[in-house]
C-alpha cells in the first residue's frame, strides 16, 4: 500500500471512531476525496537564508506600537561569529524579510574544553515591538505557547544544533542564559531554511505603475507566499491552520499572483474529504498528525465562502471533474444554509433553537444579522451560478426565488430608506460590514450602494461612536469590493493606498492580522505581540491591483 493510501487509511479510522454512531451521508464519496486531496499535497521548496545585519531595539513613538529597529556598524561575522559568546551575552539579528520555516545554528569551542552545558535563549518575531514587550505576566486570551521564544540546552558543542518548531520571523534574538567559567565557545552560524510552496509569481505590473502600488502588491506576495504551505494556511506564526473563510481570499490572491490551483484543489478535497457525517465543511483543519478538522467549529458564513471558493476555482481551471465530485457538498452547505431562512424572507441566527457563529469581522460588538442576510443571497446567487455551469440547475430549482424573496425582505425589513443605509439588530447597528455585504449580494444598486456607503463613511468622520469600522484586513477587503462594485473606483483606490499603504509606511513587509489606522495596539486577543504579523486574509490587495489594471496601475 502507498503511503497515501496508508494515511488515508489512519484518516479513515480515526474518523470512524470520532463518529461511530452516527449516519455519514458521503460514506461512499469520502474516501475517494481524501485520496484526491493526499494525491495533490504539494512538496514544499526550499531556500537557505542567513541574517543580513545585527540590529539595536530604538524606542520611538512615532514607530509601530513604538518600537523600531536601527542595524549596527558591525558585521554578523564580526559580532557574533568570530567572538566569545560569553562575551557577546545578546545580540539581535535581522534576516531582511519575512520567513517560514526552520532554524538550525552551530557552536565551535575556542578554548579548553566543554565541562558543563550551555543554556542559550533564541526570540523569534515578526516585528520590534514583538521582540521588545515584556510577555510575562502574559496578558492574551490565546495561548503563551505560541509566542516564539526557545531555550535550548548544548549539551555538545562543536556540532550542529536544530530547533524542530517550525518559526516564522524575521527578527532573532539570541541570549545567553547559563555558561560554565571554565571553557569559550562561539555561536558560528545561524541559518535558516525557508519552506514555501508558491513557486515563481506568474504576473507583473504595469513598468508605470506607482511606486505605492508596487509596495502594497510586493508586501501582498510575500504574505501569501509565506501563507503557502502544504495547505494555504491561515498564518505561519501561530494559526498553522487551513480556513475556509481565508481560502476564499487567498485563492482569489493566488490567480494574480502565482497561479497554484493545484492548492486550492488540494485544500477544496481536504474540507470536503473531512466534512461532518451531515455533509457540513467544518471551519478549519489541522494537517497533523493527519489531517483533521477542529471537531464542533461550525462558522456558517465560512461554509458558504468554500463553496465561492469552489466556484472561482472551476473559472480559473475549467476542471470540470473536480466541480461535479465535489457538487454534492456545496449543494449541502446551501441547503444547511437556507434552513435558517424564516418564511418571511429573513435569515435568523436562532432559527434552530442555538447559537452558530457567524463571522465578518475581528470588531467588538459587531452585529452580524443584516451581513448574513447579504451573505446567504450572495452565497444563493454563487452556488446557483455553479450549478449552472455544471448542468445541476434543476436540482436547486426553488432558489432563485428563494434569493428574489430574500432580497425583497432585506430592502423592507432591514433598510432605512430615508437615511439610505441598513442597519441591522434590535440595536439598528451602523455598519460597514452590513453595506458591504448588501452591495455584494446585488440588494442596493449602484447609485444606492454609493450612497449607503458614503453616508456611513461620512458619518464614522462626525461620530465615530455610531459605526462599526473594520478592524481587519479581512473586513476591510469587502469594503474594497463593495466600492468597487457600486462604482466608487476612486474611493476604493484611496482607501486601499490608505489602508493597506499604511500598513507599508509603517514597516510591514508582510500584512497584519488585525489593522487600525488609529489604533496601533488593536488585538482580538486583548494583547498585541500574539497577534500575527503575517496573515492569509491580508493579502488580497494583488487581486484588486491586477483585476482591475486601469485603476491601480496608473
Amino acid at each position: 500500500m502507498k503511503l497515501s493510501g496508508i494515511l488515508c487509511s489512519m484518516m479513515m479510522l480515526f474518523l470512524g471512531n470520532m463518529n461511530a454512531d452516527a449516519q455519514d451521508i458521503f460514506a461512499e464519496q469520502r474516501e475517494g476525496w481524501m485520496q484526491k486531496a493526499l494525491g495533490t499535497t504539494p512538496e514544499l521548496m526550499h531556500e537557505t537564508v542567513r541574517p543580513v545585519s545585527v540590529v539595536k531595539a530604538v524606542k520611538d513613538d512615532a514607530a509601530f506600537q513604538g518600537w523600531r529597529y536601527e542595524p549596527v556598524q558591525e558585521t554578523v561575522e564580526a559580532a557574533l561569529y568570530e567572538r566569545n559568546f560569553k562575551d557577546v551575552k545578546e545580540i539581535t539579528l535581522d534576516f531582511g524579510r519575512h520567513l517560514t520555516g526552520y532554524f538550525t545554528f552551530h557552536t565551535k569551542t575556542l578554548s579548553r574544553c566543554q565541562d558543563a552545558p550551555v543554556r542559550i535563549k533564541f526570540t523569534f518575531g515578526e516585528l520590534p515591538a514583538e521582540m521588545n514587550t515584556p510577555l510575562d505576566p502574559w496578558k492574551g486570551s490565546l495561548s503563551r505557547a505560541w509566542m516564539q521564544d526557545e531555550t535550548v540546552t548544548v549539551i555538545e558543542v562543536d556540532k550542529d544544533i536544530a530547533i524542530e518548531r517550525r518559526m516564522a520571523f524575521r527578527y532573532l534574538k539570541i541570549e545567553l542564559l547559563g555558561a560554565s567559567p571554565d571553557f569559550d565557545f562561539a555561536i558560528d552560524d545561524v541559518r535558516f531554511d525557508a519552506v514555501s510552496s508558491a513557486g515563481q509569481v506568474q504576473t507583473q505590473l504595469n513598468d508605470d505603475a506607482p511606486e505605492i502600488i508596487r509596495q502594497i502588491n510586493d508586501v501582498s506576495i510575500e504574505t501569501l507566499r509565506e501563507c503557502m504551505q502544504t495547505v494555504f494556511e491561515d498564518g505561519p506564526k501561530r494559526d498553522h491552520r487551513l480556513w475556509s473563510g481565508d481560502l476564499y481570499l487567498q485563492s482569489l490572491a493566488n490567480r494574480y499572483s502565482f497561479r497554484n490551483f493545484d492548492l486550492v484543489k488540494h485544500c477544496l478535497y481536504l474540507f470536503a474529504g473531512l466534512s461532518t457525517d451531515d455533509g457540513i465543511v467544518i471551519s478549519n483543519i489541522f494537517e497533523h498528525p493527519v489531517p483533521h478538522p477542529q471537531y464542533g467549529s461550525y462558522c456558517l458564513t465560512y461554509c458558504l465562502l468554500w463553496n465561492s471558493t469552489l466556484l472561482e476555482y472551476l473559472k480559473d481551471t475549467n476542471d470540470m471533474e473536480t466541480a461535479l465530485d465535489l457538487w454534492p457538498v456545496a449543494r449541502r452547505q446551501m441547503e444547511d444554509a437556507i434552513s435558517y431562512v424564516g418564511a418571511d424572507g429573513i435569515f435568523n441566527q436562532w432559527a434552530r433553537g442555538s447559537f452558530v457563529w457567524l463571522f465578518f469581522d475581528w470588531r467588538d460588538g459587531l452585529d452580524v444579522n443584516t451581513p448574513m442576510q447579504g451573505a446567504t443571497i450572495f452565497a444563493l446567487q454563487q452556488t446557483y451560478e455553479l450549478a449552472k455551469m455544471l448542468g445541476k440547475e434543476k436540482e436547486v430549482a426553488s432558489w432563485p426565488s428563494l434569493e428574489k424573496k430574500m432580497r425583497s425582505a432585506a430592502r423592507s425589513r432591514l433598510y432605512d430608506s430615508r437615511k439610505g443605509y441598513f442597519v441591522s439588530g434590535e440595536e439598528r447597528q451602523i455598519s460597514i460590514c452590513s453595506q458591504a455585504w448588501m452591495i455584494k449580494s446585488g440588494v442596493l444598486s449602484a447609485k444606492e450602494g454609493q450612497r449607503a456607503l458614503k453616508t456611513v463613511l461620512s458619518l464614522n468622520e462626525s461620530e465615530p461612536e455610531s459605526v462599526k469600522m473594520p478592524g481587519t484586513p479581512y473586513g476591510t477587503h469587502y469594503l474594497i469590493d463593495a466600492m468597487l462594485t457600486c462604482g466608487m473606483e476612486t474611493d476604493a483606490r484611496d482607501y486601499l493606498i490608505d489602508y493597506w499603504g499604511g500598513m507599508v509606511r509603517k514597516g510591514a513587509d508582510t500584512f497584519w492580522e488585525a489593522y487600525d489606522p488609529n489604533d496601533d495596539f488593536l488585538s482580538p486577543y486583548g494583547f498585541s505581540p500574539v497577534n500575527s504579523a503575517c496573515h492569509a486574509w491580508s493579502c488580497t490587495p494583488v487581486y484588486f491591483i491586477h483585476k482591475y489594471p486601469e485603476l491601480f496601475q496608473k
